[in-house]
């Protein structure tokens, strides 16, 4: 299945960053998983249960406390956790990610026109197989990027109401983000 299909079965991905929405996540109907927040205490255990559960998990690499975002970093998630792909913001472990051949999504923040064209270029230079723009209140920015990229466009970040997921996905984005546990089954 590729990625597309996925976001179209999970269009809104639920984003946890602590135990206590563990549940609610594997609970939820969505297929993918991210886990935003860890520690290297608790990433193991995380996405093992969400595995078992049967979702698809992508660890957002720079936010693992205790563990540094490097290629070291990385190839010790990927190795050791296995999970179904990766989050990063930088562009080396993107490209390290695509050499070790894990799915990876690249995060970008997108606050001005300057990161708007940047986000562009790092695009084009990366190919990571999908990308992450926040903040996800952004329709006019999501459909501009949207038809300028030939990867699926995933938003997240200050999305509080179905109306904020109708307004993403009618702008573009395949699938959002969230951690606002009321959203993810709707």
């Amino acid at each position: 299945m590729t990625i597309e299909e996925m976001l179209a079965l999970s269009p809104v991905i639920p984003a946890i960053k602590n135990d206590v929405s563990l549940d609610e996540a594997i609970s939820s109907d969505s297929e993918i998983i991210f886990v935003i927040m860890a520690n290297l205490l608790n990433i193991e255990r995380v996405v093992t249960s969400l595995k078992e559960a049967g979702k698809k998990v992508f660890i957002h690499v720079d936010m693992i406390d205790g563990l540094s975002s490097s290629n070291y970093g990385v190839e010790y998630i990927v190795e050791k956790i296995q999970p179904f792909g990766i989050i990063t913001t930088k562009h080396n472990i993107v490209s390290f990610a695509l050499k070790m051949k894990i799915p990876v999504i690249q995060r970008f923040f997108i606050l001005d026109s300057f990161s708007f064209e940047k986000t562009l270029s790092h695009i084009q230079e990366n190919k990571p197989m999908a990308v992450e723009v926040l903040p996800g209140l952004m329709p006019k920015i999501l459909h501009s990027l949207a038809s300028k990229i030939d990867r699926p466009l995933i938003t997240g970040g200050l999305i509080s109401s179905k109306e904020d997921i109708v307004s993403a996905l009618s702008a573009g984005a395949c699938a959002v983000s969230t951690t606002d546990t009321k959203l993810w089954n709707i």
